[in-house]
């Protein structure tokens, strides 16, 4: 488990950062949905255009996200990560300076949101690399439950933060402070982060021995498997048939997309369901829309703990897997029961609960992807990512459909369905099995 009180330690700070960063890059992709109303009125889009702009995003997100992968394995996360900001900061000032009136907008909106999805790509899979060369397998929850509870904080800041610049100065000014926001935390990880923990010259002796002795359990599993150089600091290789060939690949994606499809209807479309559906009005509906993300953030971390203290204790089996299994069954017992409720508050509370339940699972995903892959984590986990981003894609667009012909109840029990469905994608992965490279595999080397 992570130790925060004895001395202070150089990749928790850089972990911490690494949140901040999640945090702005769920700002900048949610903005639109907190915005969207005064969008859709000035542009004459409505619910479904506006539908598509939003799953252009994650067309865009999904599409890129192997090459991000590679990206990061071939250059590293700072260098991958601090270009994927300044990608989104342009990708967002693009939307600010939009002419009213254009003719077609809606189709500038959608090849914007396409280029910031790719831009943003970029962020989990060089994250993940960065947990690969730098965190001790032992701290691997933890660390990726911080750095995804920027998911979390960012989305739950966003409704009450932008729906106070857009009272005051209007939705532009949104997204010029968010394009500004973007671009500020990119040049500070440039300057205070390295790819590996041998750059990096304010890293003390003693935390690089920690480091190391952390990853040489999985270093040393590598070499007995002929999978690996047995240096955190040589070229990356890897073989795309075994990394395709792999079985529990298809669960994590799976799974993953189910997840996916859940979380983007938090993302794409809480904020409007409780000020249209529930009748809230925005202000009191900015305020219970932060509630989900909230949860989302705490039990992010709580969820990275208990994988964490599972694993060391029970096992990789139980820690990664079966944790994420019962916080999925869970998931979908809290959006039936949410969107069933009466009141909007305490369909709003529940349906916060469902968001915290899920979350619970999310550090699983990308520790399982650590366990199984090590230094290739980055291309591994882009895979797995692209699978969650293509479900937010439906979500996006299938729910308000789904609405519309027969009602946000059924968008929720579509839901439900899919974290359960995802629950049980997670009982056939194997992360206590290493990806095994045969030495007579032909790799790529992408160093």
């Amino acid at each position: 488990m992570v130790s925060f009180g004895k001395v202070y330690k150089l990749r928790f700070f850089l972990a911490v950062l690494l949140f901040a960063l999640s945090a702005i890059a769920f700002l900048d992709r949610t903005n639109i949905s907190i915005a969207g109303l005064q969008i859709s009125e000035e542009f004459g889009l409505g619910y479904q255009r506006l539908g598509l702009i939003f799953s252009a995003f994650l067309i865009g997100y999904a599409g890129f996200q192997i090459p991000a992968g590679w990206l990061a394995a071939r250059f590293g996360p700072r260098r991958v990560l601090t270009l994927g900001t300044l990608w989104w900061g342009v990708a967002t000032l693009m939307v600010a300076v939009l002419p009213t009136g254009l003719p077609g907008a809606v189709f500038f909106l959608i090849a914007i949101r396409l280029i910031l999805g790719a831009g943003e790509a970029v962020v989990y899979p060089a994250a993940n690399q960065f947990v690969a060369q730098w965190i001790p397998v032992s701290e691997r929850g933890i660390i990726n439950g911080l750095i995804f509870a920027g998911v979390g904080a960012g989305s739950g800041l966003t409704p009450p933060l932008l729906n106070w610049i857009i009272a005051h100065d209007g939705w532009r000014a949104a997204f010029y402070f968010s394009a500004l926001l973007g671009t500020g935390i990119g040049l500070v990880w440039w300057f205070v982060s390295r790819d590996t923990p041998n750059e990096h010259p304010s890293l003390s002796m003693t935390e690089l021995q920690e480091i190391e002795v952390g990853l040489s359990a999985r270093l040393d599993r590598d070499l007995r498997n002929g999978n690996g150089n047995g240096s955190n600091s040589q070229p990356i290789s890897f073989s795309w048939r075994q990394l395709f060939g792999r079985r529990d690949l298809p669960a994590l994606m799976m799974g993953y997309f189910c997840f996916g499809y859940v979380s983007w209807i938090y993302f794409s479309w809480f904020f409007l369901y409780m000020a249209k559906v529930r009748g809230v009005d925005l202000k009191a509906s900015a305020q219970i829309s932060m509630l989900p993300f909230l949860s989302m953030t705490l039990c992010c971390l709580a969820g990275g703990a208990a994988s964490d203290w599972l694993s060391g204790t029970k096992g990789l089996r139980i820690g990664r897997c079966y944790l994420a299994t019962g916080a999925l069954f869970l998931t979908g017992v809290f959006l039936l029961l949410g969107s069933r409720a009466k009141s909007p508050l305490v369909a709003g509370i529940i349906l916060a609960f469902g968001a915290g339940a899920l979350y619970i699972s999310q550090s699983s995903f990308w520790s399982a992807s650590n366990d199984i892959a090590g230094r290739r984590s980055a291309v591994f986990s882009s895979i797995v990512n692209m699978g969650g981003q293509l479900g937010g894609a439906v979500t996006a667009s299938l729910t308000p459909w789904i609405a519309q012909n027969f009602g946000w109840t059924v968008s929720f029990a579509v839901a439900a369905c899919f974290a359960v469905i995802g629950g049980v994608c997670w009982l056939f992965v194997h992360p206590e099995v290493p990806l095994l490279l045969p030495q007579e595999e032909v790799r790529v080397n992408v160093a």
